[in-house]
């Protein structure tokens, strides 16, 4: 009997085998149990509900938050030769009213939809007319209101199931903790779900923290190995984004701002310029979802700490989608903790969602501080253990150094206490390096016992250690008297002599500088002319289809055209990638050059 499941898989996207647990999670769907996948960007979630929609009868609906990864999923699919459209508000009423006619008649494989529109009444009545292969919920973790990234237009979807009886169901997410997954299965009703829960690894992906002195500085030096690169620069402002874009291009970079408060027509262009032109940057606000799938993302930065792990996970998985080499560099500062921790105690929450936001920044803030392997600890809050270091990330490569930090901290902590927990870090540091001010002088902070007590430190040095007790709790930041530092239980033991402090080092300015490795794309050991001809052959034909470079082939692609070096059709639809479809329109063109080479 023929696999079917493997004949589409190769015929249509390309590609001889499934990876992980694809196959198991297909073969679920096809027989119409509910699942919910948990698995990284990049790890072909999307294959696990596109193979499905094209083996069961009826069109496979895919609710999706983001319009911009709609778009680039139906142009990818279309190129592949699977019917394909998306329903959402960027199409004009006529243009809407032509998809819904053709999923009516049966003319459409997979619908991706929003879900504020699939949960209109004009939409469902449409839908439910026709025959349904499955229903898919991208970004499930939208639906958690204790997610990171949580969507009230998810609430309304677990109405879908009186609407379409015995369809499955596949819920998909890169993030989420215990909590979020038990609430993804209830809120949308899920029937006895198979689970799926692959590895949260990236191993491709180098983690680099570093703490913030010269912002600027630190990211010019980490870019200085990335030019060429297509990456992403987070900040957690708009002004920022403008600001840090603007600075990027003087600098003779090719950068882009992206956030919500852009008007829509420039965020589609720059988005496009981002998915079709090697090398550009995208500067973006934290909370702005990029939803574009690039899979050539060689970077992510943040110049802002995000608000948590989960959040940090899902910025970081846009870089090396493809499987290269990637790098996810940070670099975070005292303001930073304080802003965050601020907006989360002004925010209009109730109590208990604020308890578990400081939570999951406390938690992010000591996976920054850490001394030992990073992945290790990322991938054990996801509930994973990694049994060796990674050796991938800074605290592998070079371990930071750390420092007996006990009688610096009492001097802090002391210092705080009899200046009466009423003033910011800096002016607890001036008090503690005996400076003189008219501020100073009014509060008699210079009579008293603290005063000048830690000139043998830095500036930078005793805000290293405001920082570090700020995030292990022996310190916080009161918010309602603007950033006053205050004492909190944790640091008695410590005022009383009955505990140690061992703190990390901080590197001296300037900070560590970004090492090489981990920047590598796909080019293979051949001749760069070859490797070039095939880029530059790839591109002619994406601007000829109005399509970005990857929708043609990854990457990865053709660094296998380059090493087998394939002289035949029946060659050629033997590499990773190709399939009937693009095989038809592009073999002939990637064939002359591979039977022609340069130089």
């Amino acid at each position: 009997m023929i696999d079917r499941a493997l004949a589409v898989l190769k015929e249509t996207f390309g590609y001889p085998a499934f990876r992980g647990a694809q196959r198991e999670i297909v073969d679920a769907v096809v027989a119409g149990r509910d699942c919910v996948v948990l698995m990284p960007t990049g790890g072909g979630k999307s294959l696990c509900y596109q193979v499905p929609s094209l083996l069961r009868e009826g069109v496979g609906i895919v609710v999706s938050p983001l319009i911009a990864l709609m778009q680039d999923q139906v142009m990818a699919l279309r190129e592949l030769g699977v019917r394909a459209a998306f329903l959402n508000s960027t199409l004009s009423l006529p243009e809407q009213r032509e998809v819904l006619a053709a999923v009516a008649a049966g003319a459409l494989d997979m619908l991706y939809v929003a879900p504020e529109r699939i949960l209109q009444e004009d939409t469902l009545a449409r839908l439910t007319r026709s025959r349904v292969a499955l229903i898919a919920i991208d970004e499930a973790h939208c639906v958690s209101q204790w997610g990171h990234d949580f969507r009230a237009d998810y609430l309304g979807l677990a109405r879908l199931r009186e609407r379409f009886p015995g369809v499955p169901w596949i819920a998909l997410t890169a993030t989420a903790d215990d909590r979020t997954r038990a609430e993804i299965a209830a809120r949308l009703e899920l029937e006895d779900p198979s689970w799926f829960i692959s590895s949260f690894d990236r191993p491709n992906i180098r983690y680099i923290v570093d703490v913030k002195t010269d912002a600027r500085s630190q990211l010019k030096r980490f870019l200085d190995d990335q030019r060429g690169n297509a990456g992403i620069v987070y900040c957690m402002a708009r002004a920022k984004v403008e600001a840090t874009a603007e600075w990027l291009n003087a600098e003779g970079y090719t950068a882009l701002p992206y956030h919500a408060g852009l008007p829509a027509e420039t965020r589609e262009r720059h988005q496009a310029r981002f998915q079709r032109e090697d090398g550009v940057v995208i500067v973006a606000t934290i909370a702005f979802g990029m939803g574009i799938d690039k899979p050539d993302v060689r970077f992510v930065a943040h110049l802002d700490l995000p608000k948590s792990i989960e959040a940090y996970y899902q910025e970081t998985g846009r870089a090396g989608r493809d499987g290269g080499a990637a790098q996810a560099w940070m670099v975070y500062g005292l303001q930073d903790v304080v802003r965050l921790r601020q907006m989360v105690d002004e925010s209009t929450a109730d109590e208990q969602h604020k308890r578990l936001e400081r939570m999951k920044l406390d938690a992010l803030l000591g996976w920054c501080e850490m001394i030992d392997c990073r992945r290790q600890a990322l991938l054990g809050y996801f509930g994973e253990t990694l049994a060796e270091p990674c050796g991938n990330c800074d605290n592998c490569l070079s371990a930071p150094p750390t420092w007996d930090a006990t009688e610096a901290a009492r001097q802090l902590l002391s210092c705080v206490y009899r200046t009466g927990q009423r003033f910011g870090a800096a002016h607890v540091v001036d008090v503690l390096l005996g400076k003189t001010s008219d501020k100073i002088a009014q509060h008699r902070h210079d009579a008293l016992s603290t005063f000048g007590i830690g000139r043998a430190r830095s500036v930078e040095q005793w805000r290293s250690v405001i920082r570090q007790c700020v995030v292990r709790g022996l310190l916080r930041a009161d918010v309602e008297r603007f950033g006053a530092l205050v004492l909190t239980e944790a640091s008695r033991p410590l005022l009383r002599g009955e505990t140690e402090l061992w703190l990390r080092e901080d590197p001296a300015a300037p900070a560590r500088k970004a090492r090489r490795g981990g920047t590598a794309t796909f080019a293979p050991a051949v001749a760069a002319p070859l490797w070039d001809a095939l880029r530059a052959c790839r591109k002619r034909l994406a601007d000829e289809h109005g399509v970005p470079p990857y929708v043609i082939f990854h990457d990865s692609t053709l660094a296998a055209m380059a090493s087998l070096q394939p002289s035949s059709v029946e060659d050629l639809l033997s590499v990773p990638g190709v399939g009937q479809a693009k095989l038809a329109r592009y073999g002939e063109a990637f064939l002359d050059v591979l039977r022609n080479p340069p130089g």
